[in-house]
């Protein structure tokens, strides 16, 4: 399917409601043509239309008129530079950007990231930069301390207490 015929398609989901549709679409496109700036334009819209600036921020990250709230809340989603530039979804050179914005906001992140890991890193090679490359991975919110490690503890420990307790009671039943 070509690119007028896909994004035809997108204007007929978006005319005849099915939003969930045209975003994927969207997606799509944006993943085969990462450099064109008006798909994602168009894919910031519809995520404007679920209300979600975070992702209409990310969509629009590269655009120099973009929303204020809306990169705000793309960099409070994606907090690193790691997982901007996989956010981002990127291919190829800063070059090929539209615009000199859209290359020194690529090239930021890139270099921001290269700085963290302390060795350059390549938009075409996500294990370069992504957040486990070069560094112990821990998702967010999942730091380990011993209140954490005694509280799962307590959890295994009632747990089995609960199952002796039932397996006591089956005995004495059955007996």
């Amino acid at each position: 399917m070509t690119l007028s015929n896909t994004l035809a398609r997108v204007d007929a989901d978006l005319a005849a409601g099915r939003v969930p549709v045209a975003r994927q679409r969207l997606r799509g496109l944006v993943s085969s043509f990462p450099c064109d700036p008006t798909l994602r334009r168009r894919l910031a819209e519809v995520y404007r239309l679920y209300g979600d600036a975070a992702e209409a921020g990310r969509w629009m990250y590269l655009e120099e008129d973009r929303r204020e709230d809306e990169t705000v809340a793309f960099e409070e989603r994606y907090r690193s530079p790691g997982r901007r530039m996989k956010a981002l979804a990127w291919r190829g050179p800063e070059a090929l950007a539209a615009t000199a914005f859209a290359e020194g906001q690529l090239a930021a992140v890139r270099g921001a990231r290269a700085g963290e890991l302390e060795r350059p890193v390549d938009w075409d090679r996500p294990d370069s930069y992504e957040e486990w490359a070069g560094e112990t991975w821990r998702p967010e919110g999942r730091n380990r301390s011993l209140a954490g490690v005694l509280v799962g503890g307590g959890c295994v420990v009632g747990v089995l207490l609960n199952l002796a307790i039932w397996v006591v009671g089956l005995v004495t039943i059955a007996g």
